[in-house]
């Protein structure tokens, strides 16, 4: 049985790659920080399936929460709210504790 590489509570890390073609990581989430608060499983991968691939292997699917702050700046319009995103496991990495800043 095939596990995912993140759990709930883990920090990571949105991929900044230039994406090729159709892609589910919106770009203003690209090389920010967030936190895992649900998988919703192993699904196929929707960037393969729009070009009529099978979209094999399958990839798992996280809910991942950020800061709205982490995200918009000094433009967010309230600091308590946060960005929910729906992304595939290729676009994550796991950040460890000395990776805290929200690069772009």
């Amino acid at each position: 049985m095939i596990e995912p590489r993140f759990a709930t509570g883990d920090r990571v890390r949105v991929d900044t790659r230039p994406a090729k073609g159709h892609c589910r990581a919106p770009f203003y989430l690209r090389g920010r920080t967030g936190v895992v608060e649900a998988i919703h499983g192993r699904y196929r991968d929707p960037e393969q399936l729009a070009y009529h691939r099978p979209g094999l292997p399958m990839r798992f699917l996280y809910r991942v929460r950020f800061d709205q702050p982490s995200v918009w700046g000094r433009e967010a319009e309230n600091s308590t709210d946060a960005v929910v995103a729906d992304l595939f496991e290729h676009w994550l990495t796991r950040v460890t504790g000395r990776e805290t800043a929200n690069a772009r």
